[in-house]
């Protein structure tokens, strides 16, 4: 099958995402910076997620770049995903309209592993579709950074309940690390392409 509905669509979802969170935010009451404080954890909790779902859709995107068809289980594989990634919106809004309290930021977080382990899901199912001598198997390799990633939302869930400031600073961390696009991918294929 044509990979390019599944990218489309993808794309939509990610973008309807992005404004959803952004229409959570209300207006300040007044003109002045006073009137931001107030709002601080809400813009602060969208800005995170906002990179969050940006980074999906990078990885995303150069993921199925590398792709050359698709089935199915990846069309399945990618609604999962989308899945968790919608839930991505109420967390924030939830989270930041509570102050980050314990609960809504172990939620943020419950969600964040959820969208690791579907991405995870999707790239084994192309890898597996296109084969283990394809670019995106010897591009993504042992996965570690992954690996790392999943492990650190693991940890940061029940933190929330310690003390939720470590979850977020986990949260961010996570972001730092994944904020430059993953450059396995494009050096894979433009390895393969300088070959040919």
């Amino acid at each position: 099958m044509n990979k390019g509905r599944l990218e489309a669509f993808s794309d939509g979802v990610m973008a309807i995402l992005i404004t959803i969170m952004v229409l959570e935010l209300d207006v300040p009451h007044g003109t002045g910076w006073d009137a931001l404080q107030p709002l601080l954890p809400a813009i602060i909790a969208y800005v995170l997620s906002f990179v969050v779902i940006g980074i999906y859709w990078n990885n995303h995107h150069h993921m199925l770049h590398a792709a050359e068809r698709v089935n199915g289980r990846i069309l399945w594989a990618n609604l999962h995903l989308l899945f968790w990634l919608s839930l991505i919106p109420f967390t924030t809004a939830w989270m930041g309209e509570n102050g980050f309290a314990s609960l809504p930021t172990a939620a943020y977080g419950f969600i964040l592993v959820m969208c690791a382990v579907a991405y995870t899901v999707l790239q084994r199912s192309i890898v597996k579709h296109q084969g283990p001598h394809s670019p995106l198997a010897a591009a993504v390799g042992g996965n570690r950074k992954e690996k790392i990633s999943l492990a650190l939302y693991i940890a940061a869930v029940p933190l929330a309940f310690v003390h939720p400031g470590i979850s977020l600073a986990i949260y961010a961390f996570v972001v730092l690390m994944w904020l430059v696009p993953d450059p396995r991918i494009e050096a894979v294929l433009d390895g393969a392409s300088s070959r040919t």
